[in-house]
């Protein structure tokens, strides 16, 4: 398969990139170039990641930051791994403590859905592993933009619009005015191409630098999270931060008509677009823009949420092993349940949320697919005075329901919906890929997929093509570029289709491919202000 088949439905679409030496594909030019950068300086893919996560927690604060988690695969070597940088709830909060405190959910504000931030440990963790440069020196570029400043790009800029009137209409409580402090001093969001400078954010990553990210969990930095926790009333304490570590796993795999589609165990989601694949390989798909195609991809991205919403959470409490979601006879059994109408799933989705993704490659052969994530906005709207750090929510993740398998618990991970996708093929790396974008994230894996190996799309033009979101029930959001002839006939079937809003509900990804000649190959999303830099 040479995934090289064009479709631009749009006359804007950018050409698929080429190089051979090394590659970086991100949501953000500053941090593309950052990573880029890094290579050019003798680095390799995993110094390219580590230097563009950390800038991208300053030129894309509305999707991530130091205070978010994190997870990847690293092709390194010839050997694929995995990297679960995701962190588990405070020791000292439960159902029945949020109950007593009068909650009847787990809130998207406040302390509540903060758990243990795990970017800090993934930057270390990769760099220990496999870093080539020291550490201090992947984090120059993200120093220097916080120091002297950014332009605010049109995306970012228009989610920190979005996100300044939600916060402004809901964070009253003196806590939450560190928030403004640092992303509204003028006492609004900046305006597109508008200079920022986040000076505290800055002095954090230096220290972090300084110290391999230690001083995030065992130092100054840990401290400051714990003192601002406790005047607060917070549940996060300096013991919970001592006890975290990033934890390397063995990434999880379906073959995909002969291609071996990798992702990350629970608690991440990615094995909702491994059960969906599974059940539709079993089916011959032979033109894309059909409405057979689209209506079975559906109806299999439900069934594989059925599964994962009811079970999916931290991997030491899940009650059913991975490899019997994945086994060839339950998508057997699960494939018998599509029909020639749309089916009633039995579980809706979770709000959406903002996250990060980038694909990196350098001219050794390594690849490294990397995303992080503060989950809904900003996250929790909590700001830890002097750092910069935002603290995210992904602690809303959890269910407030004791007798759910995802049920809030002391010290455990929640179910996530950060997935960084891997291709390999006989054994060898295709490459990373990976879409932005909350639980639309295991359905875009599917499309794009998909749309490379079975209809033989260039990572660029998989990317352009029109996508498609499961919402709840029969809901189906569409873009605006989808087929009107292709929805009437969905609508037909029994789907609920509306035309979106906001294309950038649909996730926005990147893709970087190596062939057999070492030649790479990379897309990236145009509902992003997504770069590419290659060598």
């Amino acid at each position: 398969m040479n995934f090289n088949a064009l479709y631009n439905p749009f006359s804007s679409a950018r050409s698929t990139a080429y190089g051979k030496r090394g590659m970086v594909a991100t949501s953000q030019p500053f941090a593309a170039e950052a990573g880029f950068e890094i290579l050019k300086k003798g680095g390799n893919a995993v110094d390219a990641a580590i230097a563009t996560a950390a800038c991208l927690t300053v030129c894309e604060p509305t999707s991530n930051g130091i205070g978010g988690d994190a997870f990847a695969t690293v092709w390194f070597n010839g050997k694929l791994h995995g990297l679960n940088s995701s962190g588990p709830s405070p020791k000292g909060i439960s159902i029945p403590i949020l109950k007593k405190a009068g909650y009847n959910q787990i809130p998207q504000f406040g302390w509540e859905p903060v758990n243990v931030p795990g970017i800090p440990a993934a930057w270390a963790s990769l760099s220990e592993k496999f870093g080539k440069l020291p550490f201090e020196k992947l984090l120059e570029p993200a120093i220097r933009y916080a120091e002297e400043g950014f332009p605010v790009t049109p995306t970012v800029g228009k989610f920190w619009r979005r996100a300044y009137e939600l916060y402004k209409r809901n964070l009253t409580n003196e806590k939450f005015k560190y928030w403004f402090d640092t992303f509204a001093p003028e006492g609004r969001a900046p305006r597109i191409g508008e200079m920022f400078t986040l000076k505290d954010h800055a002095k954090t990553l230096k220290i972090i630098a300084e110290t391999k990210s230690e001083a995030f969990y065992r130092g100054e930095l840990a401290e400051k999270i714990d003192d601002f926790s406790r005047k607060t009333g917070g549940y996060i304490r300096k013991e919970d931060l001592e006890k975290y570590h990033a934890e390397w796993v063995k990434p999880i795999s379906i073959n995909y008509r002969g291609y071996d589609v990798c992702e990350i165990p629970p608690n991440g989601q990615g094995i909702t677009a491994l059960i969906a694949l599974n059940i539709l390989k079993g089916f011959e798909f032979n033109e894309k823009n059909s409405v057979d195609t689209y209506h079975k991809q559906m109806e299999a991205v439900k069934l594989a949420f059925e599964d994962t919403l009811r079970y999916v959470t931290d991997r030491n409490k899940m009650t059913i092993k991975i490899e019997d979601l994945l086994s060839d006879a339950y998508a057997d059994e699960k494939r018998k349940r599509i029909k020639e109408t749309a089916f009633m799933p039995e579980f809706s989705k979770n709000p959406k949320g903002g996250t990060v993704y980038l694909a990196t490659a350098d001219g050794y052969g390594n690849m490294v697919s990397y995303i992080q994530s503060n989950y809904m906005d900003f996250g929790s709207g909590l700001v830890v005075p002097g750092t910069g750090i935002a603290l995210h929510n992904r602690g809303k993740n959890f269910s407030f329901d004791p007798n759910h398998a995802n049920a809030l618990e002391p010290e455990k991970k929640p179910y996530h919906t950060i997935i960084p996708g891997f291709l390999m093929k006989n054994g060898k790396a295709v490459g990373p890929f990976g879409i932005m974008g909350a639980f639309m994230q295991p359905q875009a894996h599917v499309q794009v997929l998909m749309n490379c190996i079975d209809f033989n799309l260039n990572p660029q033009a998989a990317l352009d093509a029109p996508r498609w979101m499961w919402n709840e029930g029969k809901n189906i959001s569409i873009e605006h570029a989808f087929p009107q002839y292709l929805a009437k006939a969905l609508y037909d079937k029994g789907h609920k289709i509306s035309y979106a809003i906001d294309e950038t509900d649909f996730g926005r990804g990147q893709i970087i491919w190596r062939d057999e000649n070492g030649v790479l190959s990379g897309g990236t999303d145009w509902r992003t202000d997504g770069t590419i830099y290659a060598w």
